[in-house]
């Protein structure tokens, strides 16, 4: 089982969309999550380490640097809404998504 948090500026739209957009690919793929979330940034810096895969806009991926030190995936998006760039994304970590 994978957790996944999705993060953005304050935590209500982008991040809102990616999860959105997560429970489309969840089902596509048949990912194990074991939870999921979605919150702003500040939020995401201090709680990525409790996650497995951490997505955000392509952006926002240097402020993850301590969780990628930890072995936390960052997973830059360019097309938050897109289902197939997550899913390419998502597979691309190597994480156990089952």
């Amino acid at each position: 089982m994978v957790s996944i948090l999705a993060c953005c500026a304050n935590g209500s739209g982008t991040s809102l969309m990616m999860k959105m957009t997560l429970e489309k690919v969840v089902k596509s793929l048949d990912i194990k999550l074991s939870k999921q979330h979605h919150c702003s940034l500040s939020e995401g810096k201090n709680t990525a380490v409790n996650y497995d895969i951490v997505l955000c806009p392509l952006n926002f991926v240097d402020m993850f640097k301590d969780a990628e030190a930890k072995g936390v995936h960052v997973v830059g998006l360019k097309n938050v809404l897109s289902q197939k760039e997550m899913e390419e994304k998502l597979l691309a970590t190597g994480v156990n998504l089952k």
